[in-house]
């Protein structure tokens, strides 16, 4: 993992009704950041209000189809990747339960640019996405046969329905050894971009 940042005091926001359990929670180090903070506490509003409406309606359906109706769970919390002079690095991990035979997780990034007050795409950092590919792709395939083959215990076979994808697929995380300059990269792929379900995510750095 890309995380290099002691853990300090966050702001976490929870809770529980008869049709969801909500939780919503961010780093210090982003708090103190105003107009951070504030993009924070919107983006907790509207998740709060999409996934409570949406287990209202799966609760109102399942009365009028006559099925057991499961609570939902809806949780994301970010967490400080690395933070220097001029950029905050966070990853944002989602969680959603919506009754199924398993949740689902997402990761993604969230780059503040301190100098600007404004939110950066890290992939616009890069020269361009044919760039990024052509530096980080080859590296990414053949670690990601490596570890697939870890993980199975065995080559996935030629009926394998998940080939090595490409850069533009994966989250790309900016991590820091010495907090001066971003010289760490964390590209991850999350659940069914490069494997099933049960292989999980796969991140290398």
């Amino acid at each position: 993992l890309l995380l290099s940042m002691p853990a300090t005091a966050q702001t976490k926001v929870e809770a529980k009704t008869a049709t969801l359990d909500f939780s919503y929670t961010y780093p210090a180090a982003a708090a103190r950041v105003a107009p951070l903070r504030r993009w924070l506490e919107a983006d907790r509003a509207w998740l709060r209000t999409r996934t409570a409406k949406m287990a209202a309606a799966d609760r109102r359906e399942a009365a009028k189809s006559d099925f057991p109706f499961h609570r939902h769970d809806a949780t994301r919390e970010w967490k400080v990747v690395t933070e220097t002079p001029r950029l905050l690095s966070l990853s944002g991990e989602t969680y959603r339960f919506t009754g199924g035979a398993h949740g689902n997780t997402v990761l993604e990034p969230l780059v503040w640019d301190k100098t600007k007050a404004r939110r950066v795409d890290p992939r616009a950092m890069f020269e361009s996405p044919a760039a990024m590919q052509r530096v980080f792709g080859p590296g990414w395939c053949a670690w990601l046969k490596r570890e697939r083959r870890r993980r199975l215990g065995s080559d996935p076979g030629a009926d394998d329905i998940f080939p090595c994808p490409p850069v533009s697929d994966l989250t790309v995380l900016l991590g820091s050894t010495d907090r001066r300059a971003i010289n760490r990269i964390g590209l991850v792929a999350g659940q069914y971009v490069a494997g099933s379900y049960a292989e999980g995510m796969y991140e290398m750095t």
